[in-house]
């Protein structure tokens, strides 16, 4: 089936619903398992850091390797990790602890920005990796 075709938009808009679905869902776990720690800025840190690395990841997956299907890349990349990463929370989180501490805020901030660009570089060298493995 061609990408033109309408099924085609329709199989792609399934593959980020469910996609989304999971990764709410998933979002949701992690902010459970990690709110009582940090004003509840550590899960949603958690969760754009993780993000950020898989996301690198199937991004330079695409680059280097081109094993996995553009569906798998949608659902994952669209559908999974916009719904588990979130940048209103992180907004929203960094406003209301600004209230308590200067040094909270420029912590949080920091942390999101370095952290998740770290996360995309591990990412990257996780895909350099595999194409490696996969050319041997």
């Amino acid at each position: 089936m061609s990408d033109d075709h309408p099924l085609a938009t329709v199989e792609t808009l399934a593959l980020v619903a469910l996609g989304g679905f999971a990764g709410a869902n998933a979002r949701f776990v992690v902010d459970g398992a990690l709110g009582p720690f940090g004003f509840g800025l550590a899960g949603t840190l958690a969760a754009n850091v993780c993000g950020c690395l898989l996301l690198g990841f199937v991004l330079y997956e695409e680059v280097y390797v081109g094993v996995f299907s553009r569906q798998l890349r949608v659902a994952v990349g669209t559908g999974f990790l916009s719904s588990f990463t979130t940048y209103s929370t992180f907004a929203v989180q960094t406003f209301e602890a600004g209230t308590d501490s200067l040094a909270l805020v420029l912590g949080n901030v920091g942390a999101n920005y370095a952290l998740g660009f770290a996360g995309v570089l591990l990412g990257r060298w996780l895909a350099l990796s595999f194409a490696a493995e996969v050319d041997a």
